[in-house]
């Protein structure tokens, strides 16, 4: 009984001191706005925002998604020249490197939060990231029946009913290959691709069954 009442005790000891590390009180001046989605901090971190995604900015003089360039706008209203306190989820950074974090102004708003609550981001959950999914899911919706953003344009004809992954919070068209490899137990189905992004769910880059060009 020590023994385990001691492991125990370790347990809770590293698991709150990680918790300190992930929610850290130290701020840093934001010094440049990438996108609606990405800035860089003056400690030279190219911060990634967390469980959100943002129209896309053609960086080489092409047309740019709906709403990219607000987004970036907005973002760049909210934080330039400012200080920002990040705080990171389990995983902490990226397939291109960049770090993950939920991002937070001096005033205790989440940034990433107030992007989606303008429709100028959809919630794109990825595990496990998943700490603040159900707070920007919450958002996304008020944003949704608002018609504010990226919500004001209809969204592209699925032909019908899309199907989901509950491993992956992602949504496909019925003939795409990626989602006919949903495991049964896994699989969901939604009558439309706007009940899948009320649900949280994010369209599959693949068979793009979102947003329209």
């Amino acid at each position: 009984m020590r023994i385990r009442t001691t492991g125990l005790i370790i347990f809770l000891i590293l698991y709150h001191l990680s918790s300190i590390c992930r929610a850290s009180s130290i701020f840093h001046r934001v010094v440049f706005v990438h996108d609606g989605d990405t800035v860089l901090l003056e400690n030279g971190d190219r911060v990634r925002y967390a469980g959100i995604d943002c129209p896309e900015i053609d960086h080489e003089g092409g047309k740019s998604q709906f709403m990219a360039l607000a987004a970036r706008e907005f973002n760049g209203s909210l934080l330039k020249g400012r200080s920002v306190r990040p705080e990171y989820d389990v995983k902490r950074r990226d397939r291109y490197g960049r770090i993950l974090a939920y991002v937070f102004l001096r005033n205790g708003d989440m940034v990433n939060t107030l992007i989606v609550g303008k429709g100028l981001a959809h919630v794109l959950s990825t595990r496990p990231n998943l700490r603040y999914r159900g707070m920007l899911v919450r958002f996304q919706r008020k944003a949704m029946e608002e018609r504010l953003g990226i919500w004001s344009r209809p969204l592209k004809s699925t032909g019908g009913k899309v199907m989901g992954s509950r491993r992956s919070f992602r949504f496909h068209r019925p003939d795409c290959p990626a989602g006919r490899k949903i495991s049964g137990k896994n699989l969901i189905r939604f009558r439309s691709a706007r009940e899948a992004f009320w649900e949280g769910y994010s369209p599959c880059k693949r068979c793009n069954p979102g947003f329209g060009p």
